[in-house]
Order: C-alpha cells, then sequence, then structure tokens
C-alpha cells in the first residue's frame, strides 16, 4: 500500500485537531476530483513497516489530537491494508484512536457484503463521509465534504440501527 501524504495535524478533514493520512488508489474516477493524482495506487510512498511505526509513533505522541482521518484516493480500494494499520495504531496507542475515513463508495455498498475486508474496515471506524465527489454538486461551504450528495455518517449508530445515522458535530461554530 503507498501513502500520498501525511499531515500531522489538520482541522479540514474532521471534526477538531487530526492525523490526515491520504492512501493511494481510487477507481471511482470523479469528474472534478481535487486530488485524481491519487488515482494512481502507486503514487507516493511506500509505506513500509518503518514509516508506518513512525506515524504511529507520530500520532501517539501527540496529546492535541482528536483522531485519525483516512482519505485517498480511496481507502477501501486498500481495505484489508488499512484495516491492519488501524489495528496496529490502537495497539501501539494503548488506547482507542477516533478514526474518521472518506470513501467515495457509499454506507449501503460498504455494508452489503459482511465479510467483506471492506465492511471490516468500517467496522473500525467512527464516522464515514461517503458518496464520490459529484462536481454539479460541489459546495465549498458544505462541513468536511465536496459535494452536497456527499453524508457524514455516524457509523456505530448506523450499524446498531440497521440504516445510516448521520453524525452531527459536537463542537459549535
Amino acid at each position: 500500500m503507498n501513502i500520498c501524504g501525511y499531515y500531522p495535524e489538520s482541522i479540514n478533514e474532521g471534526e477538531g485537531l487530526r492525523a490526515a493520512i491520504f492512501i493511494s488508489g481510487c477507481r471511482h474516477y470523479c469528474k472534478g476530483c481535487f486530488s485524481a493524482a491519487t488515482w494512481n495506487f502507486n503514487y507516493g510512498e511506500l509505506l513500509t513497516p518503518e514509516r508506518e511505526l513512525e506515524i504511529i509513533t507520530d500520532i501517539k505522541n501527540n496529546p492535541l489530537l482528536s483522531g485519525v482521518s483516512i482519505l485517498g484516493g480511496d481507502p477501501f480500494f486498500s481495505a484489508a491494508e488499512v484495516g491492519a494499520f488501524v489495528d496496529h495504531l490502537r495497539l501501539e496507542a494503548g488506547r482507542p484512536v477516533p478514526i474518521w475515513i472518506y470513501s467515495g463508495y457509499t454506507y449501503e455498498e460498504l455494508t452489503e457484503h459482511r465479510e467483506s475486508p471492506e465492511f471490516r474496515l468500517l467496522e473500525r471506524c467512527q464516522v464515514l463521509v461517503d458518496g464520490r465527489f459529484v462536481e454539479e454538486l460541489r459546495d465549498p461551504s458544505l462541513l468536511y465534504r465536496g459535494s452536497s450528495n456527499q453524508r457524514l455518517i455516524d457509523i456505530e449508530s448506523s450499524l446498531s440501527q440497521g440504516q445510516p445515522a448521520l453524525w452531527e458535530p459536537t463542537f459549535s461554530f
């Protein structure tokens, strides 16, 4: 798996101060994508065990972080590898690490096959920003997403209710 970006502190990819990791590779090919270079699975750098540990240590040692956001590309095209990274991160951190994850897939698509690596990755996360970017629905005023068809899904509530439940911000703006 390649990563094409790591930002130790960001306020743009989810609520609070978050570490943001961009995973290379996407096959959605959304028209107007802000990061089309990330469609290539070989773009960026190989996430070696040494680089992974470096990122995890950086995250673990930053007490100001609210969590981690995983974007791309689309992390669900590397679901097994991203899931292993999340497990390693939580093991090394020794505490829960809230994960936001972005995908061109919808919640419904990701929950269709409960035994898939994609579903198992989804279960490890707290918030899903779902849906393909639609250029005609682009809205820069939206919180944490680019087009109005995209949703902020509270994963735990959605899985317990059996239907998508929207995430509500805890910070007021």
